[in-house]
């Protein structure tokens, strides 16, 4: 294959993992994967441990992971309790290559991090990498409770924000104290009105952070690619739509007022009723009209991409640094002509995308544009593509 200098020089500027190390990860004794800066197809059959390697990528940028994992929870089954793992990797990035990691300490639960070879703090890493990604668990986003909407939309939203992250542990600790407290009957008046106020300060942060976000997303998504839909993007949530009316300062003063007012309703129902907490993510497929939940599975499944691809753009546009785009069983729900739409875009971006599926025809379009590897009991041996006709 041959390659036009213009081409090498951009591909010398998109992020990419040119090496993953493995150590007693999930089902992986050891792994040692070397790749360029092309996609990634990872086939094999279920359980052969195609998503555990996206896992791990996903642990190299801050928070738990695509998964939510506990760090005992990815350590190697077959290893002592307690005992550490690590995820490894050498990436390109705009500074040139950078070696970081992260793992488990030895018998405990504390994670550790490591940039160019010293310790670092997980938030480091945000700037040196970040992910996106996509699981067959999502599928289910615009059908199921509002839960994984409200997770879903605050990852996007400290994609965009970094201190939204801050302000929602923080609101979340305030929360829970005053949940504790409410049910031992009150307490202490004075120590209830300040978490009451931590609540109102962090709660109305998170709403700005959240409507800003929003608006930015549901402009990137207005613009359909390719054949993926226009989706419209909107909060549903009184804390986000004071903000939008009047600013944090009254949002904030509104909040901490109804949270007084709701102390008798609160403890007996054993959690707070009113917050950015119950806040849900309403997304419409703009070209049918409709809510993305009444659409078809397969549209529901475009829509969900639609919205990662803007995310993609949005996080671009605002940091220079394109995310890594992780993408389980995506072509699941795929017909053909977005499936070939959605390889065109991801050979186009400027950050290297990983991808899984069992069936390595779904990814013929991609011909010599992507690298494969095929998975098979915790080894992972690259593969040879031979491109059909159409790519010769």
């Amino acid at each position: 294959m041959t390659t036009d200098p213009e081409d090498a020089q951009d591909a010398s500027r998109r992020l990419a993992v040119r090496r993953l190390t493995l150590t007693d990860f999930r089902c992986y004794p050891f792994l040692r994967l070397e790749a360029d800066p092309r996609p990634v197809v990872l086939t094999g059959a279920n359980g052969a441990g195609k998503t555990n390697l996206l896992e791990a990528l996903s642990f190299l940028t801050p928070g738990r992971g695509m998964r939510r994992a506990t760090l005992s929870e990815v350590a190697r089954r077959e290893a002592q309790d307690g005992a550490p793992w690590a995820v490894a990797a050498v990436l390109d990035g705009p500074g040139g290559p950078v070696e970081i990691g992260t793992g488990r300490e030895p018998g405990s639960e504390r994670r550790t991090v490591r940039i160019g070879g010293s310790p670092a703090k997980a938030r480091e890493l945000d700037g040196i990498a970040s992910a996106l990604w996509l699981t067959p668990a999502m599928d289910r986003l615009f059908t199921e409770g509002a839960g994984g909407r409200r997770r879903f939309l605050d990852r996007l939203v400290f994609g965009q924000d970094h201190g939204h992250a801050a302000a929602a542990a923080a609101y979340e600790h305030a929360m829970r104290e005053r949940t504790r407290l409410l049910k031992a009957g009150g307490g202490d008046a004075a120590w209830l009105t300040a978490l009451e106020d931590a609540m109102a300060r962090h709660g109305a942060t998170m709403a700005a952070a959240r409507n800003a976000a929003v608006a930015r997303l549901d402009a990137a998504c207005a613009e359909a690619v390719g054949p993926f839909p226009a989706a419209r993007l909107a909060l549903a949530g009184e804390v986000e739509g004071w903000t939008a009316e009047g600013g944090a300062a009254a949002a904030e003063d509104r909040l901490r007022a109804a949270l007084f007012r709701a102390r008798a309703r609160d403890e007996a129902a054993g959690a707070a009723t009113i917050g950015p907490h119950r806040t849900d993510l309403a997304v419409r497929h703009a070209g049918r009209d409709l809510p993305a939940g009444q659409c078809s599975t397969g549209e529901q499944k475009a829509v969900l991409v639609s919205i990662v691809l803007a995310q993609a753009r949005v996080r671009t546009a605002l940091s220079g640094l394109a995310p890594l785009l992780l993408l389980d069983e995506v072509a699941a729900h795929l017909d053909a002509t977005r499936r070939a739409a959605l390889y065109d875009v991801l050979s186009g971006l400027n950050a290297q995308s990983w991808m899984t599926g069992t069936d390595e025809r779904t990814f013929e379009s991609f011909g010599e544009r992507a690298q494969y590897f095929r998975v098979e009991s915790a080894t992972v041996v690259k593969n040879d593509f031979l491109p059909t006709d159409e790519h010769r």
